[in-house]
């Protein structure tokens, strides 16, 4: 019976809350929608809170009520895990209410939300970026607040964020066999963020990938590409000592400066080769050329023979025959 009673009790109270709700959805009486609405919020019912502070803008509009249904507003889409809006909500709050003294509260939770909102690394850092810009400016803006405290480890674990997507993508390239794309990817990394802590990750993998692009080089880039990977080997050497990567860096030298000797022996077999061969090639053209000489002189002597015989030819032609003599009888 009692198990019955109460059932009925909560039934009617479930049924109450709902009627209440639903009246305050319908009705246009500001005082009875915030009451509702505030009712909700307290109770965490962040759903019902929001829908029922969507219908008060308008209605509060210039009165007391107004901070405080915007910024009621934004936490319950903060606590609803609606980061963009509750971010954008909190801004609007502490730019439309600028002698509230919730306003300093309102522009870290907005940059808050900023935070809150970034996706894992491997996915869009546009939130990632939008959320470092929001945590300086709260610090520019409030730089001796308590709040400001803890919004550089906030940042420092934001940058790092893309830096290891930057990493990341580089990293891709080196497993796909770009080694040229992945030598620039992480030059890169490096330039866009050279405080990282990934430093040495990157110059293990940077070194890696310009020692492959350098032993498998075409030979016209062979010699120039081997004198770089040997100096960047020296460079994390010196600036890693003492590490897994220095010893990395070492073998890896050790191989290149091997590679170039190697190279420098195919170098003087090319270069003997292509002298022989640049001598075979001089030799045929000056008998090429011997021939062509010989031909001409020939076609020289042949032309002067049929100028001497035209010039025969014309003189016979032009000169007169003698005339015949008469002899009379007497």
């Amino acid at each position: 019976m009692k198990k019955y009673i109460s059932l009925v009790v909560l039934s009617m109270f479930l049924l109450s809350c709902k009627t209440e709700m639903d009246q305050a959805m319908k009705s246009a009486d500001k005082d009875f929608i915030l009451k509702v609405a505030n009712e909700k919020f307290a109770k965490k019912k962040w759903s019902d809170a929001l829908a029922l502070y969507d219908r008060l803008p308008n209605l509060v509009a210039g009165t007391d009520d107004a901070p405080n249904v915007v910024f009621n507003s934004a936490y319950a889409n903060y606590y609803d895990k609606n980061y963009r809006l509750a971010a954008n909500q909190f801004k609007n709050f502490a730019i439309s209410f600028p002698q509230d003294p919730r306003k300093e509260e309102a522009a870290y939770l907005s940059a808050l939300c900023y935070y809150e909102g970034s996706l894992q690394y491997n996915l869009d850092q546009s939130n990632t970026e939008s959320a470092i810009t929001e945590l300086q400016s709260f610090i520019n803006d409030y730089p001796d607040s308590e709040r400001s405290k803890n919004i550089n480890q906030l940042i420092d674990e934001l940058t790092y964020k893309l830096e290891f997507k930057a990493f990341e993508n580089a990293k891709q390239y080196f497993k796909m066999g770009e080694y040229k794309a992945a030598s620039v990817a992480f030059e890169n990394v490096l330039e866009d963020f050279p405080a990282t802590k990934l430093r040495p990750k990157i110059y293990d993998i940077s070194l890696k990938s310009k020692y492959e692009l350098a032993v498998n080089s075409v030979y016209e880039l062979k010699k120039e590409r081997l004198d770089a990977a040997a100096a960047y080997a020296k460079r994390v050497s010196t600036e890693l000592p003492n590490s897994e990567y220095s010893k990395t860096a070492d073998d890896l030298y050790t191989k290149l400066e091997a590679e170039k000797v190697k190279f420098a022996k195919l170098q003087e077999e090319v270069e003997k080769r292509k002298a022989e061969y640049e001598a075979k090639v001089k030799n045929a053209e000056a008998k090429e050329n011997e021939k062509k000489d010989l031909a001409q002189e020939k076609n020289q002597l042949e032309m002067q023979k049929a100028a001497e015989q035209t010039r025969r030819d014309s003189a016979k032609i032009n000169s007169p025959e003698p005339q015949a003599t008469f002899k009379f009888k007497r």
